[in-house]
C-alpha cells in the first residue's frame, strides 16, 4: 500500500518543487550531460493570500533544510518574473525560478513578466495567490467581482499570457497541475510562461500526499532527430541555390548548436546572419559572419539577405524586425528551409519545407548530407567585401568624438572593448538594443542578453541579476570555462531606470556584484528618432519641466533629475563619469574599477551622460510603424510619403 504523508498543499508543493531535476543530454560539464535542480529557489512577496500558506512552508523549510527550495526577496512582483527569466535565458532553459505573490495586485504585478517570459519562449513558474475557494469570506480584500461570472479573478488574465494555466481548487489537484505544469515548463516547443493559482485557503488545507509524489523526478529535454526525406530535401535545395544564406535565431544557442553551425557555415561557405536571440551563434569577425540581420542589422546582412534565393531560418521565429516587416527578401522566387523545434515557428512564411528537428541535430544531419558542397566565389566575394565595409562603419562610430556629450555608440564601443570576451552584456527597450545589435562585437555564446521578443522597459536590472545570479551558479559548479563567475553588465537608458530600478536593492542585499550602466539622455531617445521620423517631432519624449501656457513638455528646462544620487541612496556604489574630452576614457577606466571589484561587494551604478541625437549607423533596412494618412503638419505629411515608398516593397505572402 502506498505511503502518505499529512501535510498542507503549500507545504507538499514546496517539497514536490525542491524534488525535480532537469536531464539533458549536452550542454553539462565538458560538454558532457547535464543534470541540475529545475527549480533552484522561489521568490515572494508576502501578503493575505500567501503568507500563511506558501510563507509558511518555506520558513518551516528554511528551519528543517534550508537547502531544499532557498526562498529570495525582491522588491517587485514583475521583476520577480524578470529575475527568473533572465535566469532561464543563460541556464539555456534547463532551470528557473518560482514566484509566490499575494492576492490582487501582487498576482496582477506579474501580468506583464508572464507575456515577456511566453514571448521570449523562456520558462518560469509563477504562483499567485487566489480568493477564496470555498467563499467562505466572499469578497475578500482585493478580490475583483464580475457580475456575469462569480468565478473570474484577476488570475484568469493569466490565460492568454501563460503556456499553461491551471487552479488548484482542491488539494487533490495540485498532482496533475504541478505534473502537468513542469511538462510545459521543460518543452522546448511549449515553454513560457506556466501559471498555477492557488486559492488562499487551499494553500494552507491539510490532504494525505503520497510519498512516491515528493520522490525526486527528472524532466528529461527533448532533442527531437529530423525526418531524414526532410534533409535530403533541404540539401537538394541548398546545392541548387545560388545564393543561399543562414538566419540563426536563439533556439541556435538553446540546443548547444553553435559547434555545429560554424562546422557548417565553415563546411559549405553559406554566410550567417542572427537574430537578436541569436546573437552568439558564431564571433562577430568569422568570415562568415554577417552579423544582425533585419531592422536592427548591419548593412553586410541585410545586403546579402536582401538577393538571398532560399533562407536557411534555424531556431528564429521571424518577428518583423528579423523580416524587415517583410521587406529584407527581395529575391522574387525567394524560398524559405525553417529548422525549428516548435512546428508554430518552423511552419512561418509559407514555407514548403518546414523541418521540425533539434537544430543541433539538424545541422549534423545537413552538414553530412552536403558533403562537398561549397557557394559559389562570387557570394563569398560579396560577402568579404560588406564585411569589411561594416566593420569600417562601425570602428567609425565607436571612435570617440571629443564633443560636449558622447554619443551612445561611442559609450557601447567603449563598454565592448573593456569587457572580457566571457562577460554578458544585459539590455531589454529603448535605443540600445538596436545599436548593441548591429554593433556589438560578440566572441561567446552567453555574452549576449537583450530581451526583444517583448522589449520591456524595466526589464534590464532585474533581468540582469537573473543573469549574474546564473553566473554565480555556474562557476560554483565548474563551468562556463573559468573559475571566476562571469561579469554582467546591464546597460539602460534613465527611461527603462526609472520603470524598475529597485531590484538594486535587492542586489544590496544579497551582496551581488551587478555592473549596471546608466545612460543619462533626459528622454526616451529610441521613440523620440522614431517619433521624428514619423513626423510628429519627437512629441512626449524628452524629460521636461511643463509649459502650462502650451501645456507642452517639449520645450521646457530639463528636470533636476539626478540618477546618481537616486542610487547611492539605495546603497550602491556608484562612479560618475564628468562629460568632456575624457569621457570615454573614464567609462572604461570605470568598468575596469568595477569588473576588479570582489564578488559580494555589492551592485555598482555607472552614470555617464549621452547626446540622444546622435543616430547609430543606418542599418540600410526599415520597420512598419504607420504614419498618419492625413495631417496638417507638413513633417507628417513627409514621413507619409517615405512610408508608401517603404510599404511599395512589403511583400504580404512569403513562400
Amino acid at each position: 500500500m502506498t505511503s502518505t504523508r499529512t501535510m498542507t498543499v503549500a507545504q507538499a508543493l514546496v517539497e514536490f518543487l525542491g524534488r525535480q531535476y532537469t536531464v539533458d543530454s549536452v550542454g553539462g560539464p565538458d560538454g558532457g550531460a547535464y543534470r541540475e535542480r529545475l527549480i533552484p529557489g522561489m521568490f515572494g512577496i508576502f501578503g493575505h493570500g500567501n503568507v500563511a500558506g506558501v510563507g509558511q512552508a518555506l520558513k518551516q523549510w528554511q528551519v528543517v533544510d534550508p537547502t531544499l527550495m532557498p526562498y529570495y526577496q525582491g522588491r517587485n512582483e514583475q521583476a520577480q518574473v524578470h529575475q527568473a527569466v533572465g535566469y532561464a535565458r543563460h541556464t539555456r532553459r534547463r532551470q528557473t525560478f518560482a514566484i509566490s505573490t499575494s492576492i490582487g495586485p501582487g498576482s496582477s504585478n506579474m501580468l506583464t513578466g508572464a507575456a515577456l517570459a511566453t514571448a521570449n519562449r523562456l520558462p518560469a513558474l509563477l504562483l499567485p495567490s487566489d480568493t477564496f475557494a470555498t467563499r467562505a469570506a466572499d469578497p475578500v480584500l482585493q478580490q475583483l467581482e464580475q457580475p456575469h461570472g462569480y468565478d473570474i479573478t484577476v488570475n484568469d488574465a493569466f490565460r492568454p499570457l501563460s503556456k499553461y494555466f491551471d487552479r488548484v481548487n482542491r488539494p487533490e489537484q495540485l498532482f496533475s497541475a504541478l505534473l502537468h505544469g513542469l511538462r510545459v515548463l521543460t518543452d522546448p516547443a511549449e515553454t513560457g510562461a506556466v501559471t498555477i493559482a492557488l486559492p488562499q485557503d487551499v494553500q494552507a488545507e491539510v490532504f494525505d500526499v503520497p510519498e512516491e509524489f515528493l520522490a525526486e523526478r527528472e524532466w528529461r529535454i527533448r532533442r527531437p532527430e529530423p525526418e531524414a526525406e526532410d534533409i535530403a530535401e533541404a540539401a537538394r535545395r541548398i546545392r541548387a541555390a545560388k545564393r543561399p544564406v543562414i538566419i540563426a535565431g536563439g533556439g541556435v544557442l538553446y540546443a548547444f548548436a553553435t559547434d555545429q553551425l560554424r562546422a557548417f557555415a565553415e563546411a559549405t561557405g553559406i554566410p550567417v546572419g542572427w537574430t537578436q536571440a541569436g546573437v552568439g551563434s558564431l564571433a562577430w569577425d568569422h568570415p562568415q559572419a554577417l552579423g544582425a540581420v533585419g531592422s536592427t542589422g548591419t548593412t553586410a546582412a541585410n545586403a546579402v539577405v536582401r538577393d538571398a534565393d532560399l533562407v536557411i531560418g534555424i531556431g528564429t521565429r521571424y518577428e518583423d524586425f528579423t523580416t524587415a516587416s517583410r521587406t529584407a527578401f527581395q529575391d522574387p522566387d525567394v524560398s524559405f528551409v525553417n529548422i525549428n523545434v516548435a512546428p508554430i515557428d518552423a511552419y512561418k512564411h509559407g514555407t514548403s519545407l518546414p523541418i521540425v528537428a533539434d537544430a543541433r541535430k539538424a545541422l549534423a544531419a545537413l552538414t553530412t548530407a552536403l558533403g562537398g558542397y561549397r557557394v559559389g566565389a562570387e557570394l563569398e566575394r560579396v560577402v568579404a567585401d560588406e564585411k569589411a565595409r561594416w566593420d569600417d562603419t562601425v570602428d567609425t562610430a565607436f571612435a570617440e568624438d571629443n564633443q560636449p556629450l558622447v554619443s551612445q555608440n561611442a559609450i557601447i564601443g567603449a563598454v565592448n572593448r573593456a569587457m572580457d570576451p566571457r562577460d554578458v552584456v544585459v539590455c531589454a527597450a529603448g535605443s540600445l538594443p538596436g545599436d548593441l545589435h548591429k554593433m556589438w562585437r560578440i566572441q561567446d555564446p552567453f555574452g549576449y542578453h537583450v530581451e526583444y521578443a517583448y522589449s520591456c522597459m524595466g526589464y534590464e536590472i532585474p533581468g540582469g541579476l537573473g543573469v549574474k545570479r546564473a553566473a554565480l551558479d555556474e562557476a560554483a559548479r565548474g563551468g562556463g570555462g573559468e573559475d571566476a563567475p562571469r561579469d554582467v553588465v546591464v546597460m539602460v537608458g534613465d527611461g527603462s531606470y526609472l520603470m524598475m530600478h529597485t531590484e538594486l536593492v535587492t542586489a544590496v542585499a544579497e551582496g551581488i556584484k551587478l555592473i549596471t550602466v546608466l545612460i543619462q539622455n533626459h528622454g526616451y531617445a529610441s521613440i523620440g528618432a522614431l517619433s521624428e521620423q514619423l513626423g510628429s517631432q519627437r512629441f512626449g519624449t524628452k524629460y521636461r519641466t511643463l509649459d502650462r501656457q502650451h501645456h507642452t513638455f517639449d520645450d521646457g528646462e530639463k528636470l533636476p533629475i539626478d540618477l546618481a544620487a537616486n542610487a547611492e541612496s539605495l546603497g550602491v556604489t556608484v562612479y560618475r563619469i564628468e562629460p568632456g574630452p575624457n569621457a570615454i576614457a573614464d567609462l572604461e577606466a570605470a568598468i575596469g574599477k568595477a569588473k576588479a571589484a570582489p564578488e559580494g561587494s555589492g551592485p555598482i551604478v555607472i552614470h555617464i551622460e549621452s547626446d540622444p541625437l546622435v543616430d547609430a549607423p543606418s542599418s540600410e533596412s526599415w520597420w512598419d510603424v504607420p504614419v498618419s494618412g492625413a495631417s496638417e503638419l507638413e513633417s507628417t505629411k513627409q514621413a507619409f510619403a517615405t512610408y508608401i515608398d517603404h510599404k511599395s516593397r512589403q511583400r504580404p505572402f512569403l513562400g
